[in-house]
């Protein structure tokens, strides 16, 4: 049985699974209703990929959050700070600094050039084909990596809260998961996923601050009191006196922790499916404020974490955490149980599955996006395809990817969902980042630079992570008699860190720089034409009508 269930038998008669899945599934019908009603008149590729173009700056910050505040937010973050209190907490500080990035570089520029995808800005001055290319293969790894993040996140979870300990149970859950997100992309397109996204945000952040509120109120408001408490809880469960504020406890080399922190804060400005939702709003100027909504709510919800994760290490302890299914992901769920009981904590895991679907929605709608748009329109039709064709070759694509997202998801359950995004952030932080950057503000950038430094980034980031310690050769955990690593009883790792950001990142930026200066192309044109539209906005209307 699981540390919960034992929990719910002592706490009550019964442990009650069912509570969970009902409420998960009103979730999800409610949800399915407004998908549904929102998606009617889906037709051309502007309502497809961009939603119109009818949010509001406030309806897409909230929308940019739910997107952002994923399963790693919720569940692994708050782990992280119960096992590692300081440690844990620099997730949140990377993650929510990241956006700083995101709001001052790239949200209105990129609003301004591009179209529907990351590519359309990437290659605006640059020849069509190889860069288009090259940022779909960027665009599907790092949505991949994700998806597998959520998925993983989905089994462990399930396991938890529904009671479902057979390995073959939580498949099937897996996969109904992925089958309600496929619907939720192929009919709803960014429309649907949209409003999909708005709900679970305003529910994941209402759920995290009722329980920010519950667990600072038993300690009469005060921080320090509940820090000093969870000192003692974790010093006694581990028999030795143990400081959380503490830096240390989880990056002994500071290296390891400068390479993380570069993934995290310069990641978020170069991940797909969060720039992607800068042209669902019809101006550049509701693109920049719907960054600063982002900002505030995600700040908001970080704060909670840090209550949240000290709450479990205080109620909990590192024991019971790191034993139940799941691991460090469950230390919220376990919280909620702790606080509330069933009933709470069939609340919490609902809204817990709702952030896994919608994320998983975003996703795959964006992925789907690269393969239709800069795929088949540029390669396959030479540019020609209709918006009608492009939608339809989206949406097969999305029941492709769903398809792949399910299987990868089934191999991924038990997995550290925080490895996976952290490498999904290295990933994009390494090969589109340089990229965007260079093409946004360096007139001499041409093809060969964005290639060199998409294909560089892309490539050392993955290699430098099959070779690190978080795959193969960490040390066995004494409590759980595991190794954190991926794969167990084996090691092959050559590269000592666990993020590869401090090696992959400036050598994207590098390769980009030698890719550009060894040769000769250049269209000064397409550069003035390029930077008047980014500043200015004169001529994104002509691209948004196509």
């Amino acid at each position: 049985m699981s540390a919960l269930a034992t929990l719910a038998a002592a706490e009550t008669s019964v442990g009650n699974p069912t509570l969970n899945i009902a409420i998960f599934f009103v979730f999800v019908l409610i949800t399915l209703a407004i998908v549904i009603k929102v998606s009617r008149g889906n037709r051309g590729a502007a309502e497809y990929y961009a939603g119109g173009r009818a949010f509001t700056g406030r309806q897409n910050g909230i929308a940019i959050s739910g997107d952002y505040l994923s399963a790693a937010s919720f569940l692994g973050i708050a782990g992280a700070i119960a096992l590692n209190g300081y440690d844990g907490f620099l997730y949140s500080i990377g993650f929510l600094v990241a956006w700083l990035v995101a709001l001052l570089l790239v949200a209105e520029l990129l609003r301004n050039v591009g179209k529907y995808t990351m590519a359309d800005v990437l290659s605006f001055r640059l020849r069509q084909r190889p860069v288009r290319i090259a940022a779909a293969i960027s665009t599907l790894a790092v949505s991949f990596f994700y998806l597998l993040a959520q998925m993983a996140g989905a089994g462990g979870l399930v396991a938890l809260l529904l009671g479902i300990d057979s390995v073959v149970g939580q498949r099937v859950v897996v996969g109904i998961v992925g089958v309600i997100m496929i619907f939720y992309v192929i009919y709803g397109g960014m429309k649907g996923t949209t409003w999909v996204q708005i709900i679970k945000a305003v529910l994941l952040i209402a759920g995290a601050g009722l329980m920010f509120i519950w667990v600072l109120s038993m300690f009469g408001f005060n921080l320090s009191s509940l820090i000093s408490a969870a000192n003692e809880t974790t010093a006694n469960d581990l028999g030795t006196p143990r400081d959380l504020m503490q830096p240390g406890l989880q990056y002994k080399n500071p290296i390891d922790f400068i390479s993380l922190s570069m993934a995290l804060v310069l990641g978020t400005a170069g991940l797909p499916h969060v720039l992607m939702r800068f042209y669902t709003v019809p101006t550049s100027r509701e693109a920049r404020r719907s960054v600063v909504w982002a900002i505030w709510l995600i700040g908001l919800f970080y704060l909670f974490t840090l209550v949240l994760g000290f709450g479990a290490a205080q109620m909990l302890g590192p024991s019971e955490i790191k034993n139940a299914p799941g691991g460090a992901n469950s230390a919220a769920p376990l919280l909620a149980f702790e606080l509330g009981g069933e009933i709470f904590l069939g609340i919490i895991s609902g809204v817990a599955f709702a952030t896994i679907l919608a994320v998983v929605a975003g996703l795959t709608i964006t992925a789907s996006a690269s393969l239709s748009h800069d795929v088949y329109n540029t390669i396959v039709k030479d540019g020609n395809a209709t918006p009608e064709e492009e939608v339809r070759v989206a949406r097969i694509a999305a029941l492709v990817l769903g398809a792949i997202a399910i299987i990868g998801g089934i191999f991924a359950m038990g997995q550290n969902i925080a490895f996976l995004v952290a490498l999904a952030f290295a990933i994009a932080a390494s090969a589109n980042l340089p990229t965007i950057l260079y093409s946004l503000f360096w007139k001499r950038f041409n093809t060969r630079g964005a290639l060199w430094s998409i294909y560089g980034g892309l490539i050392s980031a993955i290699t430098l992570i099959i070779f690190s310690p978080v795959v193969s050769g960490k040390p066995i955990d004494p409590i759980t008699g595991k190794s954190p690593s991926m794969l167990q009883n084996v090691d092959f790792h050559l590269f000592p860190l666990d993020n590869p950001g401090i090696v992959s990142i400036p050598l994207g930026f590098i390769l980009g720089y030698i890719g550009t200066v060894t040769s000769k192309e250049y269209n000064a044109a397409k550069y003035a034409e390029m930077e008047v539209r980014s500043l200015t906005g004169v001529g994104a209307e002509k691209a948004t009508h196509h």
